[in-house]
């Protein structure tokens, strides 16, 4: 029995029994098997979760691009690695091969090291979906440096807080991005971001819309004809299996957003036995994640664990509605993708289309369908379903998150029974559980709580950047001795889980976590404004869309009303970008408080989402009258 590939229940549930009773012979034989290493490790795992402390093949030594791409160059040097579809359907795909890809790696590592970058040092990628994104993680990686992704989609502020929060020295980006019909200045963006940050030397910048940009003498430097002098051969860096491999930032409930630190060994073993399982990838696979490398999506199942398995993974630059809704399904049938991974959001947004978007195209190359980013609601799940799937694909519905690295519960293709809104069982190696209000395991079946994992596994993040002690109160403090998710869950009689969504103040919107914290302190920087509390409701489309109470230092009406809520939607998007834009402002007298002055969101939660029926109890509201009065003036 091959321990990479699980081919049905009963050989799920031996693997499963075997993580579980023995993790560390479990993930020793993986780690042995499918990897190619400089030195073993001296011991698999050391752990505790009250300091918390986390290790896996400690004393191993290894460089992650070896094992992405050189350790393929003997037998699929020639196989397409990565297939980029550009934005503009007429523009031709490109296909990079294992060889070309190693070749590109090298001489951006060479670049980078050029510029002064060497082991341990930080490097912000603020790349639009082009293959220079993907190359220049794995250039970081090769030398070493320690690469932190923003998301192409973030403001100039969101940009300069990640760079300075974990002190970049070059940054890499493009002198801007085609979205759709649109395109977006992202150099502009960059310029406007490193007026506040003086630690960054260099800016290397690629050329991607041939706009007229500025470039800063002694700072800014086109990528290219550094490229086109640099050697082709870099001997990759031994790293040790602890040291870190990426920053990516995430929304925290409160203040500033949080660097979660993804260590090498661990990450890279994790990511590509979730890739082979979750996926049922095979050799000759056309594999297709419709994320951004922005997101933690992107980083392990665009570019890490298809290319540690060997795959061809598919890099998309466009929007599904351009230059009309067929334009997944036409990507589908072109390039015969066989697994196909998206978000909710997507699904909902192309199920309000017309049927002959998806019916002009031959989807029948696919194999297995993913969702990620937030549970599936069951309506979207049908529709992917039957006119995606032909009811032929199994659906995978992955629950995971940035901190935990990869997937965590999720259906195994052609294994597990699937159940619409259901993420299903835990992956080998993954130990839930649901914990009641007072910090006790709920047991048995048919019950919910809080969603904790008693035991770690190989990708979990290590520490949040510069900042070990918020590390452990968000994740470790809750609930002894148990990584506590945030998440809510219910456990079903067969053992299924589903996920309930966020217990604390971060709402998902689009698939992207924004915390209320950030949102709020940016509305509340008008001058007008004197306070605001930030909720979600229902979006037949986002998932979640946002609701903002403001409550303005002078009250005025109409126009000036309509005007404020475009200034303050337009502070939003400067401070975190236009992701986090309120969908719904309403102006209030006043917020319901408890005496203690906390600001009741349970109370604003259902007033948005329009359930007034029943607001439980209000009996500890210093200003109860005020509940009315939202109401009355609600949307």
């Amino acid at each position: 029995m091959s321990n990479y590939h699980i081919k049905h229940l009963e050989e799920y549930y031996k693997v499963y029994r075997k993580s579980v009773r023995e993790p560390e012979v479990f993930w020793e034989e993986i780690a042995e098997e499918h990897f190619s290493w400089h030195k073993k490790w001296d011991k698999v795992l050391e752990w505790d979760f009250k300091k918390p402390e986390i290790k896996w093949y400690q004393g191993a030594k290894l460089n992650i691009t070896e094992n992405c791409i050189d350790r393929h160059l003997r037998t699929k040097g020639d196989k397409v690695a990565i297939l980029f579809e550009p934005n503009n359907p007429e523009e031709e795909a490109q296909h990079i091969t294992y060889h070309q890809l190693h070749e590109r790696v090298n001489k951006f590592a060479n670049v980078l090291k050029n510029e002064g970058i060497k082991k341990g040092d930080r490097v912000c990628i603020y790349l639009p979906m082009i293959p220079e994104l993907a190359v220049s993680l794995l250039a970081c990686a090769r030398i070493g440096a320690i690469h932190s992704v923003v998301f192409a989609g973030f403001s100039a502020t969101a940009l300069s807080t990640r760079i300075n929060d974990s002190d970049c020295k070059v940054v890499i980006t493009s002198d801007g991005s085609f979205r759709g019909n649109k395109t977006i200045d992202l150099k502009g963006i960059v310029d406007e971001a490193l007026e506040d940050c003086p630690g960054v030397h260099s800016v290397l910048v690629v050329n991607r819309i041939d706009s007229e940009i500025t470039m800063k003498e002694g700072r800014d430097k086109l990528l290219q004809p550094l490229l086109d002098n640099a050697s082709s051969h870099c001997e990759p860096e031994i790293m040790d299996a602890e040291d870190p491999l990426f920053i990516l930032y995430t929304s925290g409930s409160t203040g500033k957003p949080k660097g979660m630190v993804h260590t090498t060994a661990g990450y890279m073993v994790y990511t590509a036995y979730t890739f082979k399982n979750v996926f049922n990838y095979k050799d000759d696979d056309i594999y297709w994640c419709t994320a951004d490398i922005g997101w933690i999506t992107g980083h392990s199942y665009i570019v890490y664990g298809p290319l540690a398995n060997g795959a061809t993974t598919v890099m998309f630059e466009g929007v599904p509605s351009h230059p009309d809704y067929g334009r997944f399904w036409e990507v589908v049938e072109k390039h015969k993708i066989t697994q196909f991974y998206t978000a909710p959001t997507a699904i909902r947004a192309l199920a309000k289309e017309k049927l002959e978007y998806i019916d002009k195209y031959d989807l029948s190359s696919l194999k297995v369908l993913g969702s990620v980013g937030e549970p599936i609601n069951e309506e979207a799940w049908h529709w992917y379903n039957d006119n995606i799937g032909k009811k032929k694909s199994p659906i995978v519905d992955t629950w995971w998150q940035t901190e935990t690295g990869g997937i965590l519960i999720s259906p195994i293709p052609y294994v597990t029974p699937t159940i619409p809104t259901y993420a299903t069982l835990p992956l080998p190696g993954i130990q839930p559980c649901l914990m009641d209000e007072n910090g006790e395991e709920i047991k048995g079946k048919q019950v919910d709580g809080r969603l904790c994992i008693k035991y770690p596994w190989p990708s979990i993040a290590r520490t949040i950047w510069g900042n070990h002690q918020r590390y452990k109160e968000t994740y470790f403090s809750t609930y002894e001795n148990n990584y506590f998710t945030g998440d809510g869950a219910l456990r079903d009689t067969v053992g299924y889980y589903r996920i309930t969504g966020r217990v604390d103040d971060v709402i998902i919107v689009s698939g992207h976590n924004l915390g209320t914290a950030p949102i709020e302190d940016a509305i509340n920087e008008h001058p007008a404004v004197a306070e605001s509390a930030i909720v979600g409701f229902p979006h037949d489309v986002k998932g979640n869309a946002l609701y903002g109470y403001v409550i303005l230092k002078e009250t005025g009406e109409g126009r000036l009303h309509e005007n404020l809520r475009k200034e303050i939607n337009q502070m939003i998007t400067e401070h975190i970008g236009p992701i986090a834009k309120l969908d719904k402002i309403q102006f209030t007298p006043g917020l319901p408080k408890t005496r203690s002055g906390k600001i009741m969101r349970r109370i604003l939660r259902k007033i948005a989402c329009n359930e007034t029926d029943n607001l439980g109890d209000t009996s500890t509201l210093l200003n109860p009258e005020v509940v009315q009065t939202i109401i009355d003036n609600s949307f």
